[in-house]
Order: C-alpha cells, then sequence, then structure tokens
C-alpha cells in the first residue's frame, strides 16, 4: 500500500478512535436547560454566565453531533485533539476572570482548511498533497481567535484547492474528505469553495465558521446553505499562512447561521498583521472605532439607498418562487425605511462576469502559481514545496485517488506561466478600469449604500475589486433549497452593509435549520 494511504488510514483511525472513546453519545439528557439547536454566541455566552453550560460541554456536545453527522455531510475534514483542553482552559479562565466579556471566549469554531494553524491540525485544501506538512506560524486570523479565547474545533472539508485545480471537479468535493452533502436537499449543490463551513454552520455542527473567498467562495455556500456569510473588504483581514490563490483578490471572513454573530467573528479577525503588512495597513483605514458590533442596528435599512441589479443577476422566470419572493423582500425593505433604485446596470457587466474577457482568469492563474510557491516555500515542513512539485504528486497518485477523474488542468495552466508579465498587468489594469468605471461609477453617482441581487451571482464584480459583500438567507424553492441575497458595495462598507443586512435578517426570519427528511436517519437523542 503506498506510504499515501497508510497516513490517511492512519489519521482516520485516530480521529474515529478520539471520538468514539472521548463522547458520550447522547448529551441533550445531561444538559436538557441548554437548547444547542441554532444555538447562538449571545446565548451559548448567557448559559456560560448562568454556570447552566461549559465551554467543554460544548465542544463535546458538538463533536458528538460530528460523528453522527458528519458521515453523511462531509463537512468536517478532522476534529482538533486539543479541543476539549482548549474548551477546559477556557472555562478555567472564565472562573478565574468572571467578567471576560469577549463575545467569542470558549466558542467553538471550525476553519476552513486552507487557514493555517500551528498546532496537531492539518493545512491542506483538502488535498493528500499536503498531509503532514507543518506551518510555521499560526495564520493572522488564527491567532486573533485565539487571543480571543476561540476553540479552534477543527478544519471545514472544502472544494480541493479552493476549486483553483480543475473546472470538472463538483462543488464540495475534496481528496480527504469526499463530496460534501447540501443538509437541506442532497442532490442541491453546496456550493463551494468554502462549503464544508456552510454545511457545518447550517447543520449545527458548529457555533461559527471561517471561511475564504477569492470570487463566490463565501457567499455561494452561504446562499446555497441558508446561512450568513460576510465576504470582507480585501485586506481587512489578513491572509498570513493561509494557502492562496490570488493575494489581490484572496480574503478571509465569517460564515455563521446569524449576521450578528457573523459581526462577532469579524470583529475577532480584521486588524494590521505584520506579516500581511501592505494589504491590511492599507485597509486598517477601513476599521471603524469600536468594531462592526455597533452597526447591529433594527433600524438598518432606514434612509438606506440600495440599487437592484436586475439584468445578468436575477435569471429566473417570473412565475418562480424566487422571483416572488425577491419581489416580497423588496416590498418590506421600502416599508422599513430603505429607498430602493430599480433596474440599474453596471457597465460591461457581461464582460466582468466573464472570467476570461474581464482578464480575471489570466491573472489569478498566474498569480496563483507566484503565491503557492511562497506559500510553500514558508511551510517548516512539506511533502510538496512548488505547484510543479503537486502536479507531480497528483501525477503519480492517479490511479489511486478519484479527483484524478477530474484532472488537474488549472494547475498546468498555472504552472506555464513565468510571473506576473506585461499581459498579466495589463488584465489587472483592465479589472481596474471595469471596476471604476463599473460598479465604483454606479454607485457614487447614484449615491448607493449597496447594491442587491440573489445568491453570489455579483461575487466577479466584487472579487476583481476587493469589494465586500454579505449573504443572508432570502428564501427556499418548491424542492426545499435554499437561496441567499447578497448586499454588496465599496470598499470599508462594512457598517452600512452590516445594518441593512442586519435588519433585513431581523425583518424577514428566513432562516430554518435543515430538516434532512428523506437524506439519512438522524438518531434522534441527539
Amino acid at each position: 500500500m503506498p506510504s499515501l494511504y497508510l497516513h490517511r488510514f492512519s489519521f482516520a483511525f485516530t480521529v474515529v478512535t478520539f471520538l468514539s472513546l472521548s463522547l458520550p453519545f447522547c448529551l441533550s439528557a445531561q444538559y436538557s436547560s441548554f437548547n444547542f439547536t441554532e444555538a447562538t454566541v449571545d446565548s451559548i455566552q448567557a448559559a456560560f454566565r448562568s454556570r447552566s453550560l461549559t465551554s467543554a460541554q460544548l465542544v463535546r456536545y458538538y463533536l458528538s453531533v460530528i460523528q453522527n453527522l458528519n458521515p453523511h455531510l462531509r463537512a468536517v475534514i478532522e476534529v482538533n485533539p486539543d479541543a476539549v483542553t482548549q474548551a477546559a482552559k477556557a472555562d478555567l479562565e472564565r472562573e478565574r476572570y468572571p467578567n471576560n466579556r469577549n463575545r467569542l471566549h470558549g466558542i467553538p469554531i471550525l476553519l476552513k482548511d486552507i487557514i493555517g494553524t500551528a498546532d496537531k491540525l492539518n493545512t491542506t485544501a483538502g488535498s493528500f498533497a499536503l498531509l503532514g506538512s507543518v506551518v510555521s506560524r499560526d495564520s493572522g486570523v488564527v491567532r486573533r481567535l485565539r487571543k480571543v479565547g476561540a476553540v479552534i474545533l477543527g478544519k471545514a472539508s472544502m472544494s480541493e484547492w479552493a476549486h483553483f485545480r480543475s473546472e470538472t471537479a463538483p462543488n464540495g468535493w475534496c481528496a480527504r474528505s469526499g463530496q460534501g452533502i447540501n443538509p437541506y436537499v442532497a442532490s442541491a449543490t453546496p456550493c463551494g469553495s468554502s462549503s464544508g463551513s456552510a454545511i457545518a454552520t447550517a447543520a449545527n455542527l458548529v457555533t461559527v465558521t471561517l471561511g475564504t473567498e477569492t470570487d463566490g467562495s463565501i457567499l455561494c455556500p452561504a446562499a446555497a446553505n441558508s446561512v450568513v456569510g460576510i465576504k470582507p473588504t480585501v485586506g481587512l483581514t489578513s491572509r498570513s499562512m493561509v494557502i492562496p490563490i490570488s493575494p489581490r483578490q484572496d480574503t478571509i471572513g465569517p460564515i455563521c447561521r446569524t449576521v450578528r454573530d457573523a459581526v462577532y467573528v469579524l470583529d475577532a479577525i480584521v486588524g494590521y498583521d505584520v506579516y500581511d503588512s501592505k494589504a491590511t495597513k492599507e485597509a486598517a483605514k477601513y476599521i471603524p472605532k469600536g468594531g462592526y458590533r455597533r452597526f447591529l442596528n433594527f433600524d438598518g435599512l432606514r434612509s438606506k439607498r440600495i440599487g437592484i441589479l436586475r439584468e445578468g443577476f436575477f435569471n429566473f422566470s417570473k412565475n418562480s418562487v424566487q422571483a416572488k419572493v425577491f419581489e416580497q423582500h423588496f416590498s418590506l425593505m421600502r416599508k422599513n425605511g430603505a429607498m430602493l433604485i430599480d433596474n440599474l446596470q453596471i457597465v460591461n457587466t457581461s464582460v466582468i462576469l466573464d472570467y476570461n474577457q474581464s482578464g480575471e482568469e489570466l491573472a489569478t492563474v498566474a498569480e496563483f502559481k507566484v503565491a503557492l510557491n511562497n506559500y510553500l516555500s514558508q511551510l517548516t515542513s512539506s511533502p510538496v514545496r512548488s505547484l510543479s512539485d503537486v502536479i507531480s504528486f497528483n501525477e503519480k497518485h492517479k490511479k489511486e485517488e478519484k479527483i484524478q477523474e477530474y484532472g488537474q488542468l488549472i494547475f498546468l495552466a498555472s504552472e506555464s506561466t513565468n510571473g506576473i508579465n506585461s499581459k498579466v498587468r495589463n488584465a489587472i489594469s483592465n479589472m481596474a478600469r471595469l471596476s471604476s468605471k463599473g460598479i465604483e461609477t454606479l454607485m457614487k453617482e447614484k449615491q448607493l449604500d449597496a447594491i442587491v441581487t440573489p445568491d453570489a451571482t455579483v461575487s466577479s464584480i466584487l472579487g476583481i475589486g476587493g469589494y465586500p459583500g454579505i449573504s443572508v438567507p432570502a428564501g427556499y424553492d418548491k424542492k426545499g433549497v435554499p437561496f441567499g441575497i447578497t448586499f454588496g458595495g465599496l470598499k470599508g462598507y462594512e457598517p452600512r452593509l452590516i445594518e441593512i443586512a442586519y435588519a433585513f435578517e431581523q425583518a424577514t426570519k428566513v432562516r430554518k435549520p435543515p430538516s434532512f427528511k428523506g437524506q439519512f436517519q438522524i438518531i434522534s437523542d441527539l
């Protein structure tokens, strides 16, 4: 048996053994005073303060749910063997310092398996090629999470290599965990690449999660799994020790069940990082004094000017459930004081939405090789040290790995590039012009606080310019498949978007937990 599989099976046995030996099967009876389903950060913190729940109990509960549901959902690649210890430490700190009011203290969080942790967890982008690699330090966002006392529960599954290896691989598929499953309708896409983070949040496998986005990888899975996703302005959160695609577009953000929880996470992870100094220094000017929590305003829609982008985005029939629901939402937004400017168009929308025409494909393919090779060079140890090594690894194991059915055409295209040449620089300049003449001009001329589109259809417009967006649950179609609504804005517009998204969420209360009906047998004791 190849060494790859010895490592794989050894690790899988370790996780299963840890779960089965360490966890009580039924936890609901032990902690019956606390309702774990759809638990929020605030409800958990209230339970901590009343001593009706400890962080260690919470972690054990989530680990038991993962044990029960993850074989079906494939949302988690691995759990942290030190998670219970971290939680117990948080409980002890709370005893010693009862006035600690940090919202994420003792709260379990799952990280997309692209976000580096200097601990016993792997960071592999869902690929066996990086299994056993060791990061030299915690990623910038993880360092901030540890500082506020969050518990790193484990790594969430994802579209392998952030869906940047093959154009034909399914959303949510990676070699290490298999195909991620939408918890609402198994046949529906979980979308990607932060699929596991969204699935885990939606299915209540954890309190909160982190994802990453280059173009749609937070907004799309959030919409597809009926959760909230915040794609921050590029540079607002550090990309240090995070497996990259494009430093020009990559950003890290929360995926949670509520806007409030997502804002708590955002507050914890934003800020300057010496290891990502240029981007985080430039974006630091956008961070409001006192953080983002103060923008959780029930009346946040009042007086907001919101532009509806119809053409190229609302691509469903007038009689569909989605069309009817969105019109209801727009009516409600107006009743809550928003001014909606309808049928707006961004110049050259069709060009921007075409990866090839906009220059996004050319630029990201070239940027990936440079950025990945730089990341791999920083690892303390690794089976691969370059994109070329990764390609060779995949070729060597192609008979053993199902993912080889999907090939690695994007990798091969990236490897054939030679740095950021004049063609790539022209492509980057073209995207800057498209952004300036497009969304920036529209929003400034119409004095908009936000634009609104369904699902993640606006992701390329936000992606190429480094702009923020927030996806909120919007509804479910006739089959029960979720869909979302995305509010987008210019760099630094997070406060406005949070006000709008939170007020919309509170006015609509769309989200409901998945029932899993017809998917698989759920053990009722959980």
